[in-house]
């Protein structure tokens, strides 16, 4: 299992693959998998043997090409054949550079592949299998070497979740990006008439004008802000809030705050992009809009659906167990050969009860 330099896996706060992948290399541990972690720095917190390729993680030098280059080089240069089954990449230019190890490689794609990223990916190393982590995310570029798709999930254990509707205020909870739309939240929550939380990642360069140019002129006193919160925090406001906020402004390939807010027993609003569908049941877990000037009649109704049910949601749909039984299901056919059969190609939607 291939991650990324620049953060720990687990991380302390802000960092959805390591997440994810935390989930995805315990689940396979449990399934009886004998799995080695290549990262970064000195500490990592999975039932996994861990190599480091650099003693100090990377994250001050994120957004360079250099760092993650080298890592990868490192890890080439520890993957021999008859170690290992198959190697599994999260990196970005990791399926540059596959095709030089001895061991078939699988890449999960994190981002949507299109623009400067599809360009990257449409020079994948032959023999190089892709896998999406929706079938939304798929679509938008479905001449790639796709080999599969897995969902993302959550290891729900340890994870609090109330047992009565929130009547704290609406939060959002991302990175502060345009993308991600915090400023289409605070007028939605104002056009609502409920109060707001923005709980923002914002260390890099772009985060920090984003927020400074664009956010902080809007902010007023029904509008709380916290920066950087780590896990305790996210999840207390999750626990806190009446309802999560995505009114996401692009084609968002998965969304794991949805997951994790569904989990605490939190319905999610959301405006109808990317692979929202496949992750919000209707009516049940959450309201999605067509239209931005849908988001506040949506706000207010979102009280009245059931805790519990978005919690049952989630570790029915994306359980570890669930997501390490696919990643394998995708590993075997991979390394036998197979090609993935047209059942499952055909995207799925969650649908409405």
């Amino acid at each position: 299992m291939v991650v990324p330099p620049w953060l720990s896996v687990p991380p302390p706060g802000y960092g959805g693959l390591e997440h994810v992948v935390t989930g995805l290399v315990d689940g396979l541990v449990d399934r009886g998998h004998a799995v080695t972690v290549f990262g970064a720095g000195r500490e990592h917190g999975t039932g996994a043997a861990f190599v480091s390729t650099v003693p100090e993680l990377q994250f001050e030098r994120l957004g360079e090409a250099l760092p993650e280059l080298a890592h990868l080089a490192r890890v080439n240069h520890r993957v021999h054949a008859g170690d290992f089954d198959v190697v599994h990449d999260h990196t970005t230019i990791g399926p540059l550079i596959a095709g030089h190890r001895a061991v078939p490689t699988l890449a999960t794609v994190h981002g949507n592949p299109v623009g400067e990223y599809g360009d990257v990916l449409s020079e994948t190393d032959r023999g190089v299998g892709l896998v999406a982590v929706s079938h939304a995310q798929r679509r938008l570029n479905p001449g790639l070497p796709w080999a599969g798709t897995v969902h993302n999930a959550l290891d729900v254990r340890g994870i609090p979740h109330k047992t009565a509707p929130g009547q704290g205020p609406v939060l959002w909870l991302a990175r502060f990006s345009p993308d991600k739309g915090p400023d289409v939240a605070i007028r939605a929550c104002r056009a609502a008439g409920l109060p707001l939380v923005l709980a923002g990642k914002c260390n890099e360069p772009a985060e920090h004008r984003y927020y400074d140019e664009v956010v902080r002129p809007m902010l007023g006193e029904d509008v709380r802000v916290v920066l950087d919160a780590d896990r305790t925090e996210a999840l207390r406001l999750l626990i806190e809030t009446r309802c999560l906020i995505m009114p996401i402004q692009w084609e968002e390939p998965f969304g794991m705050v949805m997951v994790e807010a569904m989990a605490t027993g939190t319905p999610v609003v959301a405006l109808n992009r990317g692979a929202v569908p496949e992750l919000v049941r209707p009516g049940t877990t959450g309201l999605i809009c067509e239209h931005v000037d849908e988001l506040p009649g949506a706000l207010r109704a979102a009280a009245g659906l059931d805790s519990a049910a978005c919690v049952a949601h989630v570790r029915e749909n994306f359980s570890t167990e669930r997501m390490a039984a696919g990643y394998e299901a995708v590993y075997r056919r991979f390394t036998a050969g197979t090609p993935q059969s047209a059942a499952a190609r055909e995207p799925a939607r969650i649908p409405a009860r």
